[in-house]
C-alpha cells in the first residue's frame, strides 16, 4: 500500500485492492481510524508479515467491519483477526487452511463466516461460541463431522456443508429451528456409515451407574464413591420412547432417516442404550408424521441395518 495513505484519505471507509498482487498490507492501514470495509481477494497474502500485527489494537481494529482475504495464500488464520473484536463479516475462501483455531470464539460480533474451498478437516466445538453468526459457509473442504456444540448457534439461518466427507450429522443439528438454508450435496452421507457401527460392552461402573438410574435407587452423596456421584450425573435417557434405560460412554450408534423441510431425508447419529433398542423408534419430535412417511422411515432404517449386517459379517 501507497505510504501517506491516511494522510491522503483520512476519512476513508472502503478499501478495495483485490487483484493488485499485493503480498503484504502495510503499516497505513492502521491510520485509517474509519475504515469499516476491506476487500483484498485474490493477492498474494499468507507469508509472513502480510498483516499488520497490531491489527487488532489500532483504531482499525474497532472500526472495521468487513474483511473479505478471499483467493490468498493463508495456511492458517491469521492471530492479528483474532482482535478485531467488531467485525461482522470475515471471508477466507479459496486459501489453504488446514483448521479452524478454538480462538476464533473471540470474534464475537461475527455474523458471517466464509471458510469455503480450503482444506480443513474439523470444526472446532468453540466455533458454537458466537452468539450472532447467521450464515456458515464451509463447503468445498475436508470435513468429516459436525460438532453438536453448532446446535448452540441459534442465530443460524444458512449452514453450507456441500462437498466435503460428511457420512452423517449429529442428532442436535434439528435444534437449529432458525436454519432457513442447509446445503449438504456432494457429502458420502450413509456411504461409509458402517464401518464405525460397533458395539462396546459397557463397564462396571456403567452399569452400577444404570441400575442405579433406572431403579431409581435412592442414595445420599456420602453413600457412593465420589467418582460414581459424578459419573451418574452424566446419564443420558435412550431416545427410544418404549425404552426407560440410560447410557454413558456406552452405546449403541445408530443412523436416523429423519425428513428435512418436506423434502429430503438425512442420516443423524442417533444414540441408543443397547441393541435390544435398535428396532426403528420415533422421537416426540416425530410423532406427528404421517403413516406412509413411518412406514418409509422404518424401511430405511430396516435397509440401513440391513447394510451394516452385511458389511460388518
Amino acid at each position: 500500500l501507497p505510504a501517506g495513505l491516511s494522510q491522503w484519505f483520512p476519512a476513508l471507509e472502503v478499501l478495495d485492492v483485490s487483484g493488485t498482487g499485493l503480498a503484504e498490507l502495510g503499516e497505513e492501514l492502521l491510520a485509517l481510524p474509519r475504515l469499516h470495509t476491506l476487500l483484498a481477494k485474490n493477492n498474494r497474502l499468507g507469508g509472513p508479515g502480510s498483516l499488520p500485527k497490531a491489527l487488532g489494537q489500532a483504531p482499525l481494529g474497532r472500526s472495521l467491519r468487513v474483511l473479505n482475504l478471499s483467493g490468498n495464500r493463508f495456511a492458517e488464520l491469521p492471530p492479528a483477526l483474532l482482535g478485531l473484536r467488531g467485525l461482522q463479516s470475515l471471508s477466507l475462501g479459496g486459501n489453504r487452511l488446514h483448521g479452524i483455531p478454538p480462538d476464533i470464539q473471540e470474534l464475537r460480533s461475527l455474523e458471517f463466516l466464509y471458510l469455503g474451498g480450503n482444506f480443513i478437516t474439523s470444526i472446532p466445538p468453540e466455533l458454537a461460541n458466537l452468539p450472532s453468526l447467521s450464515s456458515l459457509v464451509l463447503c468445498d473442504n475436508k470435513i468429516q463431522s459436525i460438532p453438536p456444540q453448532l446446535a448452540q448457534l441459534h442465530s443460524l439461518r444458512s449452514l453450507s456443508l456441500h462437498n466435503n466427507l460428511l457420512t452423517y450429522l449429529p442428532r442436535e443439528i434439528l435444534n437449529l429451528v432458525h436454519l432457513e438454508e442447509l446445503s449438504l450435496r456432494g457429502n458420502p452421507l450413509v456411504v461409509r456409515f458402517v464401518r464405525d457401527l460397533t458395539y462396546n460392552p459397557p463397564s462396571l461402573q456403567e452399569l452400577a451407574g444404570r441400575t442405579i438410574k433406572t431403579r431409581n435407587v435412592p442414595y445420599a452423596p456420602s453413600d457412593l464413591p465420589e467418582n460414581l456421584v459424578r459419573y451418574l450425573s452424566l446419564a443420558s435417557n435412550c431416545p427410544n420412547p418404549k425404552c426407560g434405560g440410560v447410557y454413558f460412554d456406552s452405546c449403541v450408534r445408530q443412523i436416523k432417516f429423519v425428513d428435512f423441510c418436506g423434502k429430503y431425508r438425512i442420516p443423524l447419529m442417533h444414540y441408543l442404550c443397547s441393541p435390544e433398542c435398535s428396532s426403528p423408534c420415533s422421537s416426540a419430535s416425530q410423532s406427528s408424521t404421517s403413516q406412509s412417511e413411518s412406514d418409509s422411515e422404518d424401511e430405511a432404517s430396516v435397509a440401513a441395518r440391513r447394510m451394516q449386517k452385511v458389511l460388518l459379517g
